[in-house]
């Protein structure tokens, strides 16, 4: 990949779905349940986690290993988008969102509404990597390049100094995180009053694996998507905030010290302040093995 980039590794989808199974052998909701897939005559405790697609294998991880140190204690992962994490903890059907974008206004009003309060917990970094065909000339962009690009006022490769070919743009689905933050901070540059839209031609894909499947083959496509999910077999953009840089890569170093242009914190929304095991399984998270995990998977601890 070139210029020292060090590519992180992802967990692998089979696993995931693997895992997934797994943790969903278990009640629905913060219930207690007398050895329900536990130990004969020992309190179960079912932990019900949904949300962010991106956070999915992050989450995957942390429940397995806390799991693994506390058999009584069952965590049911699934993902679905920070929109539909965020859309149960509104209804009161689980014990922990995670979202890769903050609450929005509207929805923590309707929340409250409901009699929710929502509580939010950062509890990882992530930066958001662009993405193309390890065939395309094409090393850098500038945010507002990026911008151009994606809201369809760039269409060919040649006017980012690449080859003469048409530009397939692809995005995760509205219902993602991802998305949400790409629109808001990437194509609006964080601006509220923009109103800068995704090009009609942009391709929503519903997952991260399916994104990196269409960058492999497609060497005309341009995708975005976080650095855990990076494969060695797509190529990664470097990227400045204006012309005249600095370029740069992706990568813990570089989010951690606010030169990486596209990062982002990463959260777990709580009904509430959280009590109990649920109190217990975020300060786990938050602590060294959690962050570990963090580490290990290509996102940012909170804590270096």
């Amino acid at each position: 990949m070139g210029r020292g980039y060090n590519l992180v590794r992802m967990r692998h989808p089979a696993r995931s779905v693997i895992l997934a199974l797994i943790l969903n052998l278990a009640l629905t909701g913060c219930t207690t349940s007398g050895g329900v897939g536990g130990t004969p005559g020992v309190p179960s405790i079912t932990i019900e986690n949904k949300g962010s697609d991106t956070m999915v294998n992050l989450a995957l991880a942390w429940a397995e290993a806390y799991q693994a140190q506390r058999p009584a204690v069952r965590i049911s992962v699934t993902g679905g988008g920070s929109g539909t994490g965020i859309a149960a903890l509104i209804n009161g059907t689980l014990d922990l969102a995670n979202a890769s974008r903050q609450i929005k206004d509207e929805e923590r009003q309707e929340a409250e509404a409901n009699g929710v309060a929502p509580v939010e917990v950062v509890v990882a970094r992530d930066a958001i990597a662009i993405v193309v065909n390890p065939a395309n000339p094409v090393d850098q962009l500038t945010i507002a390049q990026i911008s151009d690009i994606y809201s369809g006022r760039i269409n060919n490769w040649a006017e980012v100094g690449g080859e003469d070919r048409p530009i397939v743009r692809l995005s995760r689905e509205t219902n993602s995180g991802t998305h949400v933050y790409f629109l808001e901070q990437v194509l609006r540059g964080g601006d509220r009053d923009d109103s800068t839209l995704f090009s009609p031609t942009t391709l929503l894909l519903p997952s991260s694996e399916g994104i990196s499947a269409e960058i492999r083959q497609n060497p005309n496509a341009i995708g975005y998507d976080g650095l855990g999910y990076v494969t060695p077999d797509m190529k990664v953009v470097a990227v400045a905030p204006t012309p005249e840089g600095p370029f740069t890569y992706p990568s813990p170093e570089t989010v951690n010290a606010g030169t990486y242009a596209i990062a982002r914190d990463l959260y777990i929304y709580t009904n509430g302040e959280p009590q109990g095991e649920v109190a217990a399984y975020l300060e786990w998270i938050l602590g060294p093995e959690g962050q570990a995990i963090v580490t290990e998977l290509g996102f940012v601890p909170i804590t270096p």
